[in-house]
């Protein structure tokens, strides 16, 4: 163990002290980093260099030392260093050691009489964490073999809790790793390998120095990984690493071919080259995220990342998407940084629109945008109209609080937007901004404005107003067709916007946007007008005199953003005729509009599920066949109370029975309708065939169900009480002999509808310090099953009570699935006044947490208004 010197030299002060003598160093410290720190300190530095060597040989303890190397501006005063490790010692200024003294909330200071104008080097010995979760270093115990894995995870501020650092996105250091693993380890970090050697410990990887990279991006990765490199004649190579146990199972050569295809789309469609040394990449066992870009190590989620069981479409298109938004933010994220993470939107935008744009030209069979609808723009709508939105650019007072701006705004809202700007301004100018932008700020950082003002220089377009109303305003426009007639002609057509939702404090005014609106005719080819909105309303003056059209869709090719109402000879139409409409994105959009108008209250959601019911037979895209059993199983289990639903089940079973024994269909088309049967079996019928597929007796698409199908049945049964779910469950862990078990397992019995286990769960949630993170997540929708709603009520004050304690200890995703989990896992009013009384009683709750509670309090709150609407 390391120990910190017990005797301050003369001269050198403490933070106390040192606030003692002056404002200088007292200014911008408390808990995280203070953005008033962060911007002192982005004046005070540059050229930094971090020399990062450690010793991962031991199982719970890092120890490592620290070289960083930096210029410093004349008359510069204190420089305060991050560090919330627990030890740290050996500290010396230009070769003067430094007493360390109490470090106050993770900061130390480095006093100015000590630095000197121009180069300066810091030094210091420390000690970080290896724990399954709470650290910066993640310990993963392989359950099939017994073989450990270690990985950093530092996003979007624990760069200080692994290593001493001036830890803010706008500090980009080159980092040169040397790294001492157990022999037979294998180790990769952000630069290329330079060499290993044996030393007593083990053995001693040396690393490259990387090019300016900001903290929140370094990364290494050790274990007995499992290697597969491809490297073609005039190409850079590229190398994925997984577990040694699951390389059976890890399809390596299309994995790499995808990473492979995106650097080089990127780079021929920014025109900059690839702007890092190398590319690795890594199946990171237990990850929290989708997926990080590390520069020169890109960790992806294992679980996601290698199909157990054959993937459908969606699954497919899923882990292709991950990868070109990784690869994305090599340009946007790696290259050109945020300057702060108050522009997170930047580079989690940016990456999401370039992905679905990626997917279109690579995959043109993918069908890219409807998906980018599907899965990007509705949950963007869907949290953008609750009182618990917030801008794209969210204000950002500390660093320690980046975590909590991650969510539907930045993820979903962010790439829905650009994919409007760039239809405003016109492919050309996009495309030429966006090449300025990156060219000007290569290896640096920048903000909203700096891209707003490339691609307006580039384009020739006033971007003013769209800064203002997309970039700063919170919330989305609704938006209403008003058609009028005159005999069978068109008089007149406009559209109309309003805000969704009355927010406090919204500027007000009209969002600027460009659309394309549809006339579509049974016996006539469709018309298509482009519209562009002058203040509130947008006239469609080129539809004056047409035909009376049978519907009108407002957002064809769904350019724009914002909630598009249809009128109602357009609902009638819809109803009656989604199933003959050929294109998927703009079917897809017309079934997204029934269910945006049911949750305005306009459309029973009996009427739904009949409505669904009746298509579904025709329905082949799997997309689209996915999303619409989702939206019929959330009608049925949330919006209808049972004596509404009940009625129903039949029917809805008996078609999805169908659906999974119809060959005709294929596979992924089949799955999905069994996926969507046991998350909802309630009646003999079903029940009896999911027996059956555990069993043996019944089989999908000819063969036997595999490993996850089989945990999800047995999950369901355990749900719904089954007499012979515990008999099942037993048998199936005896069964299970793969990696996955321990995990399937635990996941499963989460949803044991008996309060004594339910109180296990919880208790484990926050005093298991053994629990992976991952594993806790995962089994919260399991915890919360929809049918437990009155078992899991009492513990919904409990997790409310517990968010301050979440957002201070998990990592970014974990708050939002919690609050999601316990809030979305109920339905009725006792709920909705339960979580009403918790905002009441914490005025001082944190905003971003506020938010969203609020998001998923609104969600609840409408769940509530259907179930109790006469229709």
């Amino acid at each position: 163990m390391l120990r910190s010197a017990m005797l301050a030299p003369l001269g050198v002060r403490t933070i106390a002290q040192a606030g003692a003598a002056g404002r200088s160093a007292e200014a911008g410290l408390g808990r995280g980093i203070a953005l008033d720190l962060a911007r002192r300190r982005a004046t005070q530095l540059t050229r930094l260099h971090y020399d990062l060597s450690l010793d991962v040989t031991a199982a719970a303890v890092a120890v490592g030392t620290v070289a960083i190397r930096f210029d410093r501006v004349a008359s510069a005063d204190d420089l305060i260093l991050d560090f919330r490790g627990p030890t740290l010692a050996d500290l010396t200024v230009n070769g003067h050691p430094l007493h360390i003294g109490p470090r106050t909330d993770g900061h130390l200071v480095l006093p100015a009489r000590l630095l000197t104008k121009g180069a300066n080097r810091v030094t210091a010995r420390f000690e970080t964490p290896i724990a399954a979760s709470g650290a910066a270093i993640i310990r993963y115990q392989d359950d099939k073999d017994g073989q450990t894995y270690l990985y950093t995870l530092l996003v979007p501020s624990d760069a200080n809790l692994l290593f001493p650092c001036f830890d803010q996105p706008d500090l980009k250091a080159r980092f040169r790793w040397t790294l001492t693993a157990p022999a037979g380890w294998t180790v990769i970090a952000n630069g290329a390998l330079e060499g290993q050697e044996t030393t007593s410990a083990g053995t001693r990887w040396r690393f490259a120095e990387t090019e300016p990279i900001s903290t929140y991006l370094a990364a290494f990765a050790a274990g007995p990984w499992t290697r597969w490199t491809s490297a073609p004649a005039g190409e850079r190579p590229i190398s994925l690493y997984g577990r040694a146990s699951r390389r059976a199972e890890v399809d390596a050569e299309a994995q790499i071919a995808t990473n492979r295809a995106a650097v080089g789309w990127l780079s021929r469609w920014f025109d900059i080259p690839f702007p890092f040394a190398k590319l690795d990449l890594l199946l990171a066992p237990a990850f929290p995220f989708g997926g990080m870009e590390h520069v020169g190590a890109v960790f992806y989620n294992e679980d996601r990342f290698i199909f157990r069981e054959p993937p459908t479409l969606p699954q497919r298109l899923a882990r292709d998407a991950t990868i070109y938004h990784e690869i994305s933010h090599q340009w946007f994220g790696d290259d050109v940084t945020m300057r702060w993470f108050d522009d997170l939107w930047l580079k989690e935008g940016f990456s999401t629109y370039m992905a679905a744009r990626i997917q279109a030209e690579l995959q043109p069979e993918s069908n890219a945008w409807t998906t980018f609808l599907l899965s990007t723009k509705t949950p963007a709508y869907r949290a953008d109209a609750t009182s618990g939105t917030q801008a794209l650019w969210q204000p950002l007072d500390n660093l320690d609080a980046a975590k909590s701006n991650y969510g539907p705004i930045v993820y979903n809202k962010a790439p829905a937007v650009i994919k409007q700007l760039a239809f405003l301004v016109g492919e050309a100018g996009f495309r030429r901004g966006l090449n300025r932008f990156l060219t000007d700020h290569a290896y640096g950082n920048a903000t909203w404005q700096d891209l707003l003002g490339a691609v307006g220089a580039a384009s020739g377009v006033d971007l003013t107003a769209f800064g203002q109303h997309y970039v700063l305003r919170a919330g989305l426009p609704r938006i209403d067709t008003q058609l009028r007639l005159a005999g069978g002609s068109i008089a007149s057509l406009a559209l109309v916007q309003r805000p969704a939702r009355s927010l406090p404090d919204d500027r007000g005014g009209a969002w600027p946007m460009k659309v394309r609106v549809r006339l579509g005719y049974r016996d006539r080819a469709d018309v298509v007008l482009d519209a562009t909105f002058d203040g509130q309303t947008a006239t469609v003056a080129a539809a004056a005199g047409l035909p009376v059209p049978d519907y009108v869709w407002p957002n064809d090719d769904d350019q724009g953003y914002g909630l598009f109402l249809p009128d109602n000879r357009t609902v009638a139409w819809i109803v009656a005729q989604v199933g003959t409409v050929s294109d998927p994105l703009l079917r897809a959009m017309l079934w997204s509009a029934i269910w945006d108008i049911l949750r305005e209250g306009r459309f029973a959601p009996a009427r739904y599920v009949t409505m669904l019911l009746d298509h579904l037979p025709g329905e082949r895209d799997e997309q689209i066949s996915r999303t619409i059993l989702s939206r019929g199983a959330t009608a049925l289990d949330l919006y209808l109370p049972e004596e509404g639903a009940a009625p129903l089940r039949g029917r809805w079973e008996q078609a999805l029975l169908a659906r999974i024994d119809d060959p005709r269909l294929g596979y992924g088309l089949r799955k999905d309708a069994l996926d969507r049967l046991i998350a909802t079996a309630r009646t003999p019928l079903a029940l009896t065939r999911l027996r059956d597929l555990l069993a043996g007796r019944a089989t999908l698409v000819g063969a036997a169900i595999r490993q996850p199908t089989r945990w999800a049945i047995v999950r369901r049964l355990i749900a719904i009480g089954a007499p012979d779910a515990t008999a099942l469950y037993a048998s199936e862990q005896r069964l299970d002999q793969s990696s996955e078990a321990v995990k399937d397992a635990f996941v499963a019995r989460a949803a044991t509808p008996d309060r004594s286990v339910k109180s296990s769960y919880f208790t484990r949630y926050f005093d298991d310090a053994a629990l992976n993170e991952a594993w806790a997540s995962e089994s919260l929708g399991a915890f919360n099953t929809i049918e437990q709603a009155t078992l899991t009520l009492p513990f919904l004050r409990p997790a409310l009570d517990r968010l301050e304690w979440i957002r201070q200890n998990r990592r970014i995703f974990f708050l939002p699935a919690w609050i999601e989990a316990f809030i979305g896992g109920q339905r009725d009013a006792a709920a909705l006044q339960i979580v009403d009384r918790f905002l009441g009683d914490h005025p001082d709750l944190p905003v971003d947490v506020r938010r969203k509670v609020l998001t998923a309090r609104d969600e609840l709150a409408l769940t509530v208004r259907i179930r109790t609407t006469r229709y």
